[in-house]
Order: structure tokens, then sequence, then C-alpha cells
């Protein structure tokens, strides 16, 4: 999420290969997960730009626009206008690039949904509000983060307390949006769940051809009795590489032996299988694909007019990573986390001091934050972490307005993209700071 933030990934990934550590214990490999994501569909190559968002002409990946297009395509008049959001238990106002204009967009929506248990900068705005219960309250299994981990292992957690009495499970309340786009509003939330899997079994047996005589009609007659997701990740679980086939392997795994297993199951360390994973077209590793080398001519101009620009970059810590963390009491108390980190040296020439406040300014706004002076910062380049800022009128987050922080996003630039891949630009926005004087 920087100007140059595909580069560098394809840098990393030449550097892995070009010396041999792709694919091999210490370097760079892939993970078999008990529940592979790849056994719903085939996989197909990546695809950058087949079109392009309707206002600034972004390109789409993966059928995906920025986030910075947001406001745009919000206030731009025309065919296509989005006047409508639904949000999935998300803080754009926040964690998206120039807070203010997306704020004066997301109040001109003429129905904005948000399924959410909290009233924040957001989704103080909706029209209508969809409470569901909170992670604690609901099991889950880490699907997409056992699909990066450093070694396979695969766990089922359970409820740790009760959601209070008629709350609907998230997925019922997602199941019932989904419905009313399939055009199954007027039908249970049994039926909407029951046409939703069967066609999640129809792709995912096309898929796993390993399991001999398998067929759909098996697979949703053998999970009858179960629903929700619990039936999708008990069904990718066992046509997985360690699952049962629905019997054809009887010692393999299924979502019953997984919940059995309190602390999860060790699948053991991960196991070199590049071309198991590779869908290039080709078939090869592509080393030098027009996406990467169309692009720098473009770096090449940028680094010789580097006019040493102080560049913003943000961070996050273990306790507030995200910022539905910052309404935690336990996860808030202690220092200030929400502080303007800057080398010793910029602090010098510019005359900040630790602890004094400072004003930093970019193209879109202005902010103030308290400085900290750190020597694990390079000069020309400061700091702030991500999600702060509870200072909005009308947001109810009791613990997080008590540490409002500053918004980093209130500097973000919606303008900036990398153009490679046309991802937004939230880190390495270039801005000024100076010392806030009495």
């Amino acid at each position: 999420m920087q100007e140059f933030g595909t580069l560098a990934s394809w840098g990393i990934d030449l550097v892995n290969i070009l010396t041999g550590n792709l694919d091999r214990p210490g370097g760079v490999m892939f993970p078999t997960p008990a529940a592979p994501i790849a056994g719903l569909a085939k996989s197909k190559p990546l695809e950058i730009g087949r079109w392009r968002s309707r206002v600034s002409g972004q390109p789409e990946v993966s059928g995906m626009i920025p986030s910075s297009t947001m406001a745009e395509e919000i206030l731009t008049p025309g065919e296509g206008q989005v006047r409508a959001m639904i949000l999935l238990m998300t803080n754009p106002l926040r964690s998206a690039a120039n807070s203010a204009q997306l704020d004066a967009a997301f109040s001109q929506l003429d129905f904005l949904v948000a399924v959410d248990f909290y009233i924040n900068e957001t989704t103080r705005r909706a029209h209508l509000i969809l409470p569901t219960p909170s992670p604690a309250e609901q099991p889950n299994y880490e699907f997409l983060i056992y699909h990066a981990p450093v070694r396979n292992v695969t766990k089922w957690s359970s409820t740790a307390v009760p959601p209070p009495p008629g709350t609907p499970d998230s997925w019922h309340v997602m199941l019932r949006l989904a419905g009313v786009l399939m055009g199954m509003a007027g039908q249970s939330t049994q039926a909407i769940d029951d046409a939703v899997f069967r066609q999640l079994a129809a792709g995912a047996v096309q898929t796993n051809t390993q399991w001999r005589g398998l067929t759909a009609d098996e697979v949703v007659a053998k999970l009858d009795g179960s629903v929700g997701p619990e039936r999708a990740i008990d069904m990718l679980i066992r046509l997985g590489p360690y699952g049962d086939g629905f019997g054809r392997s009887p010692e393999g795994l299924t979502l019953a032996k997984v919940k059995a297993a309190e602390h999860g199951i060790d699948l053991g360390p991960l196991q070199p299988h590049v071309r198991e994973v590779l869908n290039t077209k080709s078939g090869m590793i592509e080393l030098a694909p027009p996406t990467m080398t169309n692009d720098l001519a473009r770096l090449r101009r940028s680094m010789a007019n580097n006019t040493g620009r102080m560049l913003l970059i943000g961070r996050r810590n273990l306790r507030t990573s995200n910022s539905f963390m910052h309404n935690l009491p336990a996860l808030v108390k202690g220092p200030d986390p929400c502080t303007l980190q800057v080398s010793p040296q910029d602090a010098t020439r510019i005359g900040l001091t630790d602890g004094g406040p400072a004003r930093i300014t970019s193209r879109v706004g202005s902010i103030v934050a308290p400085v900290e002076v750190t020597d694990d910062l390079m000069p020309g380049v400061v700091s702030l972490p991500h999600g702060w800022g509870y200072d909005a009128e009308g947001s109810r987050l009791q613990v997080a307005r008590a540490h409002p922080g500053a918004n980093a996003n209130a500097l973000t630039d919606n303008q900036a993209y990398d153009e490679a891949s046309g991802t937004a630009v939230l880190f390495g926005t270039p801005v000024t700071v100076e010392p806030l004087l009495p």
C-alpha cells in the first residue's frame, strides 16, 4: 500500500527465487491448509485491468477496485454512481484515505446498511445497523490465517461466552442479505443456505478430483443436518489433503475430529510443493511480467527526482493493530500508543521535542499528534499508527473516545496510487511537520 508496493513485492520474490530460497525450508514456502480455499473452485491466473473504475479509471484486480475510489464513485453524478452500500464490520472513515472527503461522501448516500455491533465513525452514518455477536460470542475457524502460517495446523475455536438471547449469528445476517441479492428474499434462511451450499459443493467436487466417484449429491446428502459455515468448512476439510474423502479415507480428518482436538492439530512443517500451487498461463514462474517491467521507468524517475520529501508511514502494534481493538480497556491502557514517531536527526532539525505536540500537514488535511523521538525511524520518515481518531460526533465508542488519538487517514491522499496494480497508497504520504507552538 505504497507508491511502489507492487515492485517492492516483486523485488522480494526475485531475491528469493534467484538465490534459490523459493519453496525450500528456511526460505519462502507455501502451506498445505486442511481446508484449502482453492478447494472451492479451480484457481485462475491473476488478472488486472479487465475493466476500470468509472471516475478516475483505476484498474480492477480480481473484480475489486481501490478503496480510494469510494468517495469519487459516490460523489460524481452519472450512470453507475454509487448510491447505496453494505458495510461488513468495517470502519472505512478511519481506515481509508482522505477521511474528510469520504465522510462527506457517506453522508450523501441514499441507503447505508452496516453489519456491526459498534456505532463508530462510519456506522453512525448508517440508515440501518444489523448487530451481530462479538468474536467471543461465536465459534470460529481461522480459515484465511491457515493459508499463511509458518507451520501447517488446524483448530476449531468454540464460543467463549454466550451471546445475548435472540442475537442472530453473523452468518444468518449475511445469508439473509445474500438472499435478497440472489432473488430469494421471501425464502427461509435454511433454503438460502441450502442453495448456496449446493453451489459450493458442485464447484468443490469438480475441483477435488482425487476422490473417486464423489458427487455433489453425495456431499450434500452426507452433510444433511449441518448448516452455515460449519457445513462448508467440514466439506473443505473432508475434501482436503488430510481429509477422509467422505469415507474413502476413514483415518482422514473431519470437522468433528478437529473440534475434538481442544488445542488443535499439528499437521507438520511446510513442504515444498510450488508446482501444485503455480497457476500461471505458461505453467512457469514468470520472472519478468509486463505489469512489473513496464513500471520500472516510473521508479527510476522517482529515484532521480527525489527531493528529500518527508514521508508519513503507518504502524501497528500487537494490542491495537486494528481500530476495533481500540474500544477494549485492557488493550488501550498504559502509555499513549498514538504518537508521531520521528528520528532524533529530524527532531533536532525541525525543532520537535519528545512528548511535545507537532502539526502534520499533507495535500488533503492537517492533524496534531504528540511526538515520540526514536532511533527506530530513519531520517526523512515519520510514523503514525493506523485506525485512530475517535472524535466524530455521533460515535458511541465510549472507551475509544476517551483515547481518541490522531487520525492518520485524514492525511493520506485519495489521488495517490501504485500505478502498477492500482492499489491505494496509504503509506509514504508526503507531509510537512512543524512544532505546535503554545
